[in-house]
């Protein structure tokens, strides 16, 4: 068989994760700290568990509707209303195998041969790969450290053509913890309002937020609802990695095209994880609440210890990665990773596995128990100090 002639070559061109090439790596090396994937160390709480038993227990083991169940897609609702004051009914809503899902239902649904999509990077690894496998074209917006990886509204403006058709908007971000603040979001929105772009914004990470910044939505600003879906997820927030399940929300004409491609490719998400998510979403908020104070006691930790060592780095104000410079070291993000690991046993993500404008820097997770990070940062401070120039 000549397979060259038979792949698709949108495919055979796709970049694979950079995250799995790391995870993979230490599957062999018992002895390595993995600071590489962005999952909770914490389980899933007992109440969220407790649901999805009785909802086997009672044989609720069934197909769900496509969309997802409707109380469900009810709950989303009002947890959006509650949490973030966006107001959505439940056919507005579908439910995902995944805040992943989410993405790739929402590209499809928009994107054709030719078609432009923005994408601000560095930024989570699948926005790129889906607009091509489309036949999209992605433009990258590079977000910059001394603009604390915030992207901007003149930014946007100066990417925008007349085959501009989507706009990824990945904040609270995956891997810098940058968060737009409220005037970045009320400039995007000035600029988009009057225009026929979707923005897709990814916020897998509203409720992992420090300091005194509260997340927004920028459907929530004038003119931006009907221009926005709103992509979220059950795995960050409440610890679900494993229950594979999340959701967008926006305007019904999006939402039905979109169902109808997931209702051929997924037919439902999973009915446990369904059932489980009500009760995350009624009943969860203090140990949401308890995990984010956990975070913020390790995001405070590493970033003072990665400076300490030589690591400039920026404060994330959201999500639970840190983002150190790595320049220090003579060291591009690949090689620096690579010799950490095999030196160190510390396994950690290249900056550049989210786009090349992450060169230069490399993501930690502290996704991880305090133990686990001391002994990381102890490790990681002495291949620095052996390599500083």
């Amino acid at each position: 068989m000549n397979y060259e002639k038979l792949l698709s070559k949108a495919a055979v061109e796709m970049r694979p994760s950079g995250i799995r090439k790391f995870f993979d790596l230490v599957q062999d090396m018992p002895e390595c700290i993995s600071l590489g994937v962005g999952e909770p160390d914490f389980q899933t709480p007992w109440d969220i568990r407790d649901a999805a038993i009785h909802s086997l227990e009672i044989g609720r083991t069934k197909y769900t509707a496509n969309a997802g169940l409707k109380e469900l897609r009810a709950s989303i609702a009002d947890y959006l209303r509650r949490k973030y004051a966006l107001y959505y009914e439940p056919e507005e809503v579908i439910v995902t195998v995944g805040g992943s899902e989410a993405i790739d239902l929402t590209i499809r649904a928009l994107i054709e041969e030719g078609d432009e999509v923005i994408i601000p990077q560095p930024s989570f690894v699948a926005y790129e790969p889906i607009a091509s496998l489309t036949g999209g074209k992605s433009v990258i917006v590079p977000c910059l450290e001394e603009n604390e990886f915030r992207v901007t509204a003149k930014q946007l403006e100066e990417a925008i053509t007349e085959r501009t058709k989507l706009i990824v908007l990945p904040f609270p971000n995956n891997p810098t913890g940058a968060v737009l603040r409220h005037e970045d979001l009320q400039e995007i929105a000035g600029l988009l309002k009057d225009k026929d772009i979707i923005v897709m914004t990814d916020e897998i990470y509203s409720e992992l937020v420090y300091g005194d910044h509260k997340h927004e939505s920028l459907a929530t600003f004038e003119g931006m609802r009907d221009k926005t879906i709103v992509v979220n997820g059950f795995s960050k927030t409440f610890s679900m990695t494993g229950w594979r399940l999340g959701y967008a929300a926006g305007p019904k004409e999006l939402i039905r095209i979109m169902v109808k491609i997931h209702q051929n490719c997924i037919m439902s998400a999973p009915t446990t994880s369904q059932f489980a998510a009500m009760t995350a979403l009624k009943e969860c908020d203090p140990d949401v609440e308890m995990m984010r104070q956990q975070y913020d006691l390790r995001r405070k930790y590493c970033v003072r210890k990665l400076n300490e060592m030589g690591l400039t780095t920026f404060e994330p104000k959201g999500a639970f990665y840190v983002f150190p410079n790595i320049t220090c070291c003579g060291m591009g993000s690949d090689e620096f990773c690579e010799k950490l690991l095999a030196e160190k046993e510390v396994a950690i993500i290249p900056g550049t596995a989210f786009g090349k404008s992450g060169e230069g820097f490399a993501r930690i997770s502290y996704a991880y128990s305090l133990d686990h990070l001391r002994e990381a940062m102890k490790r990681i401070g002495e291949f620095v100090e052996e390599y500083k120039r």
